[in-house]
């Protein structure tokens, strides 16, 4: 049956670059979103310009409330389910060792990973993240049990399990043989890629490539992933993983990937170019449909080839303060023309909203010094949180805003009452560009899940999961 929901709309029209978001900034405060019976959307417009064709239509009434496209999750940690807020006394390296790995390790227990698969899609459904790059568990049965849990829920998904072929003691339980990386990744690709309706084009769950990140694989990891990478992208398979994160001088993840690899650059062990030297050694993991978190300590040289492979980058300002692990540069990264969209990075980030993500940007990014600086627009932060994370996954055109013919992914705001007081009583200037751009600011920041009412994917309303005794 074809629905109309009703509310103040807010999404960002066409296909802008992030710079031109705050042009494509649509708000219709008496909007109507129009999905027919396939979830696809046949209208976004006034409500009082509503077709008569849809006068018929089963009407959802969200007056008072705003109709967001769903949020997108470009980085987050499935086997963190439960591990946020861990405490190791240092920065990244050290948290991993003392915390991270031993947490994941728990994954081994078939129990215990299928508990962590509902409260994880619960938690996404709580928080509107209707789509996600997901940085899967290295345990086959624990990725089986997030793609069926995902599955049932209706929720999008990219993952694919954790791959670690080298790491110290915490790390032994979740690392393979070289050949038994290769050989579970293939598993994965052919048991879960499109498995739901069999056509990339169409499907909700998909599988990526994830080596953990280059301190946790070897030369020839990285060989075997590239070779396999150059066999499988055809079928849309994804790649994932870290990238210049943390660069604490000498012992940091930057500089000891570099000295360990003996490269130029972090970004060239992804690049085929993991030899001493920056030498070619295989095939690049780098493309429209590869994702690399944090980049925070990017070259401009890394910056460019990202550029123009189309790779994007994953933000996570949350788990970067979390970690100590500095501020991407905003105007700098922008300025080159790699696509930025933005990652909870649960459990390094504490918070599984985006909109959390988007205001810690906002926070960190006008403290940058000096010239750097810079007061994000609101819409550029919705861009972010939104379609530009539909960009990176390679599916803009199926969703990520409210254009007609794409699929119906949005979630609905019906404030509670400490948001509900700010939107209504604050200062809204007289310039009504200005006033909107207010009120879609003030939504960004102050949104809680309390305030996230309903979730829907492909036009279908999304509920909880039952809990697993």
């Amino acid at each position: 049956m074809t629905q109309v929901h009703l509310g103040h709309v807010f999404h960002i029209a066409g296909a802008p670059r992030v710079t031109e978001a705050a042009q494509a900034l649509v708000s219709i405060p008496h909007g109507a979103l129009v999905v027919d019976d396939d979830g696809t959307i046949v209208y976004c417009g006034p409500h009082d310009e509503l077709p008569a064709e849809y006068a018929s239509a089963a009407v959802n009434d969200h007056s008072g409330g705003f109709l967001l496209p769903g949020f997108v999750d470009t980085h987050i940690h499935f086997p963190q389910t439960f591990a946020g807020d861990s405490y190791g006394g240092g920065q990244l390296l050290e948290w991993l060792n003392l915390c991270i790995f031993p947490s994941e390790s728990k994954f081994e227990d078939p129990d215990f990973a299928a508990r962590a698969a509902v409260e994880f899609c619960n938690r996404r459904i709580a928080a509107g993240t209707t789509a996600a790059m997901v940085f899967g568990s290295a345990f086959p049965h624990a990725q089986d049990a997030l793609f069926e849990r995902t599955r049932e829920a209706g929720l999008r998904v990219v993952s694919g399990r954790g791959i670690q072929t080298v790491g110290g003691d915490t790390a032994k339980p979740l690392i393979t043989s070289e050949d038994e990386a290769i050989r579970l990744t293939r598993a994965e690709i052919d048991k879960w890629h499109a498995a739901d309706t069999g056509d990339v084009a169409t499907a909700l769950l998909h599988v990526a490539i994830v080596p953990r990140f280059s301190l946790s694989v070897t030369t020839e990891t990285l060989k075997n992933l590239g070779e396999l990478y150059d066999e499988v992208k055809d079928r849309g398979v994804y790649v994932h993983s870290h990238l210049n994160e943390n660069n604490r001088p000498g012992t940091g993840e930057v500089d000891t990937t570099k000295q360990t690899y003996q490269v130029d650059s972090y970004l060239d062990t992804y690049d085929g170019k993991f030899l001493p030297g920056s030498t070619v050694g295989g095939k690049s993991l780098l493309g429209r449909r590869t994702i690399l978190a944090h980049c925070v300590h990017c070259q401009d040289v890394e910056l460019a080839r990202m550029a123009e492979t189309g790779t994007s980058i994953s933000h996570c300002p949350v788990s970067q303060l979390f970690l100590g692990s500095g501020t991407m540069p905003w105007k700098r990264t922008v300025a080159s023309g790699v696509n930025i969209s933005s990652g909870t990075d649960f459990g390094g980030g504490d918070e599984w909203l985006i909109p959390r993500v988007l205001g810690d940007a906002f926070k960190q990014h006008i403290t940058e010094p000096g010239d750097d600086g810079v007061s994000m627009h609101p819409a550029e932060m919705l861009f972010v949180g939104t379609l530009a994370g539909a960009r990176a996954l390679d599916m803009e055109d199926r969703f990520g805003n409210f254009d007609t013919g794409k699929e119906a992914d949005f979630v609905v705001v019906e404030p509670a009452e400490a948001l509900q007081g700010l939107l209504h009583n604050a200062y809204r200037s007289e310039n009504s560009d200005l006033a909107r751009d207010q009120t879609l600011f003030a939504l960004l920041m102050g949104l809680r899940e309390s305030s996230i009412a309903e979730v829907y994917v492909q036009g279908r309303k999304l509920n909880a999961l039952a809990d697993i005794g």
